[in-house]
């Protein structure tokens, strides 16, 4: 361990209690091993703004929300994960195993994370149906894909940013370019590669965006889970706002996230407070640590300021 100061020493038990909340968030019924096999580099290089973001549970649980939220104000999209997903009947698994799938992609080994990649746009070509408008939709499209990869990289940089640490605008413009080799596995081929290419498809997604009642049912559903332990589950929907809070303002007019979707100041202060602190606590067991332990890395190498 560094004896760098920067990082937060806490007794042995309350460090177990964090750890087995950041596994719960992240390991499906069928576990990773992320530390092998030893030296299989990664898609993203260890160096990376990128491992450093992930890391994160706090941010990375918020951003995920805001990226569905987004995600959800597209119709085709929305459609799509609600008519061919087993979120409603077992939201626990369903976000175990997304969560999963984003750290595989970020730390896993470049061979299981590449197969795990395929494995994804296999079952995706099987989605097609219809919206509930009448509006054709096929998970594989080019354009669905770009708006889902754009609003994943929205999401977790701005929750990383805004609770947990400050992002330099070179940082933000890594992120995008650690991220273009991915969007290309999943078939995103138009995915932003830049600030400037985000916010014009941002833009153009203006007369796409609608409301629809699937956005505060996907709300209560992350409400009532069992993620927390059941005397810190109230704590869910300070989350849940934290997410809200980083939207576009326009996205949150259009969806019909108001004033009590927004956190108050004693809230925010608490977000601030998790998502730093989660930012300098070394979690043993998460992929970040597990995966500097198969580079070789030591386990406080991404913790380091």
């Amino acid at each position: 361990m560094s004896d760098d100061p920067s990082l937060i020493a806490v007794p042995k038990l309350l460090q177990r209690q964090i750890d087995s909340f950041a596994r719960s968030l992240l390991q499906p019924v069928r576990t990773f091993d992320f530390s092998s096999p030893p030296f299989e580099p990664a898609l993203i290089p260890a160096q990376s703004v990128s491992w450093r973001v992930f890391k994160n549970p706090v941010s990375v649980f918020i951003g995920g929300v805001t990226a569905v939220l987004l995600e959800f104000g597209e119709p085709r999209v929305r459609d799509g994960v609600w008519q061919h997903s087993r979120f409603r009947t077992d939201p626990l698994t369903r976000l175990r195993r997304t969560g999963l799938a984003a750290m595989i992609t970020v730390y896993g080994p470049r061979s299981k994370a590449e197969a795990m990649i395929a494995g994804v746009v296999r079952r995706h070509d099987r989605v097609v149906g219809l919206t509930r408008e009448g509006e054709p939709y096929h998970a594989n499209d080019p354009a669905l894909l770009s708006w889902v990869q754009a609003t994943a990289g929205f999401g977790f940089t701005q929750a990383y940013q805004a609770y947990a640490k400050r992002l330099t605008t070179s940082e933000r413009r890594s992120l995008f370019v650690e991220s273009a080799p991915i969007a290309r596995l999943y078939g995103a081929v138009g995915a932003p590669s830049s600030p400037e290419e985000l916010d014009g498809l941002f833009d153009a997604m203006r007369t796409r965006i609608a409301p629809s009642p699937i956005v505060f049912e996907f709300l209560e559903i992350m409400r009532r889970a069992p993620i927390l332990p059941v005397p810190a589950r109230p704590l869910q929907r300070v989350l849940l706002k934290a997410a809200v809070e980083i939207l576009p303002p326009w996205v949150r007019g259009r969806l019909g996230l108001e004033e009590r979707w927004r956190l108050n100041p004693f809230e925010r202060a608490f977000v601030y407070t998790m998502a730093r602190t989660a930012d300098r606590l070394v979690l043993p067991s998460s992929p970040a640590v597990q995966s500097c332990r198969r580079l070789g890395l030591p386990d406080d190498y991404l913790y380091r300021r």
